[in-house]
């Protein structure tokens, strides 16, 4: 295990954060664009009066210091995943909200999209209709990538082509997203008539070539350096083990490992077939989750099945909110609310995409991609 790893289970939080928030003296590349959903969403959804995904109430972001321990829209009791990856490359956090940036009419607009923009919302999916049904309005992929391609041309105007194709190029593209897809999948369109396996074969390689869309839309827009998120076992978060029990959860995580094997042979394909210059990291959150869940002594928890923030337990307890009771030392949870990880959980997990071995991440980790031309 690496020993920056080791170092971090043993200190407190605040110091695990700050030794984390290290990573390079200067950012590793010139901007950060993330994308996906509510593991990535930083106060996106904040801004959208019509949806009920949103993490605008106590006792989200009590951890978040910056804020003073008022909720920012992260579903996270602090920082959440794309925070880590963008402290570990050596910048303070994850950027704005794309849509804080254009409702707040700020003034440094432009020198802002430079450093890099957050488009993930919570609630969205790979697919354009995903979370409109549980959620009402969402920010679709689709759509955030439209998003990013309005930023791109602001970057034109405010520079001039060739300056701007040259930082889109050299940046990092951050991806978390699928989770949605799939759990909705299995909430409507599962039938009794086949087979979940039969009716995955139809539905799974529908999904993946719609995120090839997506990840072809990025490269004709510049984009080159990918970091992708696979899912985690999905049949593990709280709300799940809840809800379904034992066998479901266990095909839940199964359906999971499905989509993360396409995607990851997908992304091949599209690198040795169709766009070389595309480099990428796949992140196998799966395998960091489920470690975590299999050794949580080794990495200083002592809770991985129950949600901090929510009376911890998995059925009868209060969704994360003002009447939640919440624990106390939030540190030894993996899970901040019924679907989520703490900070602590997220912190561990970026160490691993960005310094881990190649059961972390593959073909290489995010460090060494960051490196590449």
């Amino acid at each position: 295990m690496k020993n920056m790893l080791i170092i971090i289970i043993f200190l407190a939080a605040d110091e695990a954060m700050n030794l984390l928030s290290m990573g390079y003296r200067d950012p590793a590349v010139p901007a950060v664009y993330i994308f996906g959903d509510s593991t990535f969403d930083v106060g996106t959804n904040n801004f959208l009066n019509d949806t009920k995904s949103k993490a605008d109430m106590p006792f989200y972001g009590i951890d978040y210091s910056p804020s003073h321990s008022k909720p920012t829209g992260r579903f996270s009791n602090g920082y959440n995943t794309a925070d880590c990856i963008v402290q570990l490359l050596g910048f303070k956090e994850s950027p704005p909200p794309f849509l804080y940036l254009v409702q707040n009419d700020t003034e440094d607009f432009n020198t802002q999209i430079l450093k890099g923009v957050n488009f993930a919302g919570g609630g969205a999916g790979i697919l354009h209709h995903t979370g409109k049904q549980r959620f009402g309005r969402v920010i679709s992929m689709e759509e955030q990538i439209q998003q990013f391609s309005s930023v791109g041309d602001n970057m034109t105007r405010y520079l001039n082509e060739s300056a701007a194709k040259g930082i889109i190029n050299k940046s990092l593209i951050l991806i978390s997203v699928g989770s949605n897809d799939i759990n909705e999948f299995l909430m409507f369109n599962v039938s009794n008539s086949s087979s979940l396996i039969q009716q995955l074969q139809q539905f799974l390689p529908d999904l993946i070539a719609s995120y090839q869309a997506h990840l072809t839309n990025l490269i004709s827009l510049g984009a080159r350096k990918f970091g992708i998120l696979g899912l985690a076992p999905l049949g593990s978060v709280p709300d799940v083990r809840g809800s379904y029990g034992g066998n479901s959860s266990n095909e839940i995580n199964a359906v999971a490992e499905l989509f993360n094997y396409g995607l990851y042979y997908m992304l091949l394909d599209l690198n040795s077939s169709k766009f070389p210059e595309f480099k990428f990291s796949f992140g196998n959150t799966y395998s960091i989750t489920t470690g975590m869940i299999n050794n949580p002594a080794s990495l200083g928890l002592s809770d991985v099945a129950t949600a901090c923030c929510g009376n911890q337990t998995l059925t009868s307890g209060t969704p994360c909110s003002p009447n939640a009771t919440v624990c106390e030392f939030r540190h030894k949870f993996l899970f901040w609310d019924r679907h989520h990880p703490t900070e602590y959980g997220s912190q561990l997990a970026a160490n691993d995409l960005f310094n881990g071995g190649s059961e972390f991440a593959s073909p290489f980790n995010l460090s060494t991609l960051v490196q590449t031309l």
